[in-house]
This record gives structure tokens, sequence and C-alpha cells, in this order.
């Protein structure tokens, strides 16, 4: 048998497409790598276009102040502009400019509407006026710190004036509603002390946006919290994400490590299968697909069955051969982007542990990165297992090498809309369908499956009924296949 895959694998490495593939694969590693690294999208955006600006001033030409039908657009208008230009003289990343976005604006367009407005009154303009200098001094003064704390206060304020009102009234349907807006601004307040207490300068880092995802997360799941209705599977699949995500972001406010930055050796690894499971795909299905029909087009299989070995033996071999080259894709390519990110990444981000929630112990795990990214391979293992099987199982049933790798790679790519249309119309007896299966990463830490009615013990069963619903009649028929006219 070790002889038999010995001359497998050598065939295979004497063909010319393997080494194709292999040499596409690298630069497509190279090139994703390089576009991480010098072309990748943060996040940052500008809070108002250059052709919304333009459109403004040109709009605002065309209104006129002292017309009643034109005030409130002018107004909006002239707010628009005067916040853009407050904001030019900052980056689009300060945190003076997230300032002037969220609470000079408000200053401002209150400005305006004394200024314009239908009932004018110059004195009060001129007051807000000078709250504007002295925030815009504060700006200037890289006094963030102010904004930090009155943000706090305000949200410290809110949250007793709620509790207050609460105390104070008998409205069983207004203590219901107060329930809930307590709930809220004590979301609010957790954040305004977060960035307190954590010393979180206002920006668009990936501070900020951890405090932004803790407070929407937190968000929706107090509204789910406080629904009376009973949820939907998707619902409760949702409900989870929001945990997992809320509890993600508190753990980067609270240790200050970027645990989701995507740009990096650590991140890119962390989606090794999302990222180059194609590459995998290709490779193995390449294999499986040609390993036995190319030995019936060439008649070379002649020569391989007058050997002193067993059908069952032989056709044993190369499929074993199949299960190698899948392995060695994944090492191949692992390897591949282990020295390829980190000579543009370097290595220091290894060091960073993958963040994961627990469901099964509700809490925040660490997992280094080789850990986790071994557990995403080993729960992965049965697409490609399975695809090649249905590939050489092809290939030696119907000897066409074309079809054979054709049909697993179209049902590949076929298996989201697959699932997405089970999902969506809650079609239950797609949930014996395999692609719904065969993805064992939805049961990793507790996880919720795709489908409800999934489970572990049922995905193994469907996967490996599969298995060998492809397996067995390409062995059978292998073993009756007439070769005398070949």
């Amino acid at each position: 048998m070790s002889n038999l895959i010995k001359n497998e694998l050598t065939k295979i490495f004497k063909k010319k497409s393997i080494y194709i593939i292999l040499f596409v694969t690298l630069a497509f590693v190279i090139l994703s790598n390089c576009m991480y690294k010098y072309f990748y999208d943060d996040g940052n955006y500008s809070y108002y276009s250059d052709s919304y600006v333009e459109y403004a001033r040109d709009k605002i030409k065309e209104l006129n102040p002292e017309k009643p039908s034109d005030t409130k657009m002018y107004i909006e208008y002239k707010t628009v502009l005067d916040v853009y230009d407050m904001m030019q003289g900052y980056s689009n990343d300060a945190w003076q400019t997230q300032i002037i976005a969220s609470t000079l604006e408000s200053y401002i367009n209150e400005r305006n509407t004394y200024l314009y407005g239908a009932e004018k009154n110059v004195e009060q303009a001129n007051k807000i006026d000078e709250q504007i200098n002295d925030l815009s001094n504060r700006l200037k003064n890289d006094d963030w710190k102010y904004f930090a704390n009155d943000e706090l206060k305000n949200a410290e304020e809110k949250v007793k004036s709620l509790e207050d009102e609460k105390n104070s009234t008998d409205d069983k349907q207004r203590l219901e509603s107060l329930d809930s807006e307590i709930a809220v601004a004590q979301i609010d307040l957790d954040v305004a002390k977060y960035r307190v207490d954590e010393d979180i300068k206002y920006g668009q880092d990936y501070m900020n946006t951890a405090l932004t995802k803790y407070q929407e997360y937190s968000y929706t799941i107090e509204q789910m919290d406080s629904s009376n209705t009973d949820l939907t599977y998707q619902e409760k699949k949702d409900y989870n994400e929001a945990i997992q995500e809320r509890e993600i972001s508190k753990y980067i406010i609270e240790n200050h490590v970027d645990v989701e930055k995507a740009n990096d050796l650590r991140g890119i690894l962390s989606r090794f299968f999302s990222e180059f499971g194609l590459f995998i795909i290709v490779i193995v299905v390449m294999i499986a697909g040609t390993i036995v029909s190319e030995e019936f087009n060439k008649g070379t299989i002649k020569l391989l069955l007058v050997r002193p070995y067993s059908r069952t033996k032989i056709l044993l071999s190369k499929f074993i051969t199949v299960l190698i080259i899948t392995v060695f894709a994944i090492a191949i390519i692992l390897g591949m982007e282990l020295i390829v990110g980190g000579l543009i990444f370097g290595f220091d981000s290894l060091q960073v542990p993958v963040v994961v929630y627990n469901f099964n112990t509700n809490m925040i795990q660490e997992v280094n990165i080789f850990a986790y990214l071994g557990a995403q391979i080993i729960m992965q293992l049965p697409i490609v297992i399975l695809l090649a099987t249905l590939s050489f199982a092809l290939s030696t049933i119907f000897t066409n090498s074309p079809v054979a790798i054709a049909l697993p790679l179209l049902g590949y790519m076929g298996a989201a809309v697959i699932n997405q249309l089970a999902i969506q119309y809650n079609i239950g007896f797609l949930r014996y369908f395999v692609t719904l299966n065969w993805d064992f990463t939805q049961y990793l830490y507790g996880g919720m499956p795709l489908m409800e009615g999934l489970t572990p013990e049922f995905s193994v069963v469907i996967c490996l009924l599969y298995f060998l619903i492809m397996l067995i009649p390409t062995f059978v028929i292998f073993k009756k296949k007439n070769i005398k006219n070949i």
C-alpha cells in the first residue's frame, strides 16, 4: 500500500499543473497581504463629502433667509457649511472632528436658528456664539477630557432624573417605560464612565470603535430583554451575537488590546479558511478529479491493474493520496501566509490572543492564535474532504476530469445560496443537506448552529452518510469496471 501511495504522490508532483496552481496561490497570498497592508479601509470616513458641501454651497446661494419658505433649508445648509469650515482645522480622524460633529453642530444650528429663523434673537445668538468660541478654544487646546467629563455629568444627571421620576410616580404604564429608559440611560452612563476611567480620547481608533460597539450591542440586548414576545430562533442567534460582540468590546476597552484588528498577520490567520479556502479546495479537487480519470483517458489503468494489487487496494491508495494532498495543500498555503505575512507585517501580532465568548461557560476566553487556527482548520476539514470525495467519485465513475472538477466547485460556491434559503425560509428538510452540516465551526465555544434542530452529533451522522454514499458505490463500480476496450 505504501508503495502505491508513494507512486501516486510521485506522479502528482511531476505534473506542471500543481506548480502552476501553487504559484497562482502564492501570488494571491502576496497580493492579499499587500492589499491589507497598504489599502485596507480601517473605517475612517468623512462626515461631509466634498460633493455634498459643494451642493450645499450652490443651494444656499439660491435661498433667501428672509423668505419664510426658504428659512428652514437656509439654516440647514448654513449649519452644514459652518460645521464643515470648523472641521477644516483638523484632520478627519482627529478627536476634535468627532466633537464638532457630535456636540458643536447642535450649538451652531441653534445659533443659526436665532440669527435667521422666524423669531430672530441676536442677543441669544451672541450668547451661544460665546459658548461656541469657548468650546472651540478647548478643541484647540486639546482639552478632550472637558467634553468627556461633561458627557459623564450629563449621563449621571439623566439617570438620576429618571430614577427620581420612577420613585415619584404610580402610573404602571409609565413605570414600565421608565425601566426601559433607565436601562438605556445606564448604558450611556457606562460608556461615559469607560471613556473617562480608561482615558479613551475621542476619535476613530479601535478603542472608540469598541466603545461604539459596546453601546450599540448593549442597546440591542436591552431591547430584546425588555421585549414581551418570545424570540424566534434567528432572534436568539442575533441575541447571542450581541452578547458576544458586547463582551469582546468590553475586553478591548478594559485591556487596551486590539483583538479585532484585521490587517495584520494574526488577523489574516484567524480568517485563514475564508481567505484561502477556495485555493485549498481547487488544489484538492483538481487532484481528486483527475487521479483516476486520467488513468483511463491515457490507458495507463491497464498497467496499474496488472500489478499484484487488488482493485480495492489500488483505489484506496489513490483516495488516501487525495487525503494526503489535502493536508499538504493546507500546510503549504499556511506556510506561504506565515512567511509572506511575517515579512510584510512582522510576527509581533502573533503574541496577541484571539478572544472569543464561550457560551458554555458564559465567559470571555483567550485562545492562542495557533490553537484557534488549528481548531478552525479541523472543524472545516469536512468541507474539503467531502468535496474531494465527490470529485474522486465522479472521476472514478464517469472518468471525466472536467465534470469531476467543475461539479464540486460549483457545489461549493452554491452552498451559501442553499444555506441562506434554508435559514431564511426555514425549509426544514434542508437540514438533511450536507452544506448546512459540514462546517463544524458553528458549534465551537457553544455557538448556536445555522438552523434550528442541528446538533454536532446530527451533523457528524449526516456528513458520514454523504461520505459513505459517495465512496461505497465508487469502490463497487471500480471493481466491476470493464477495461478491455481502453
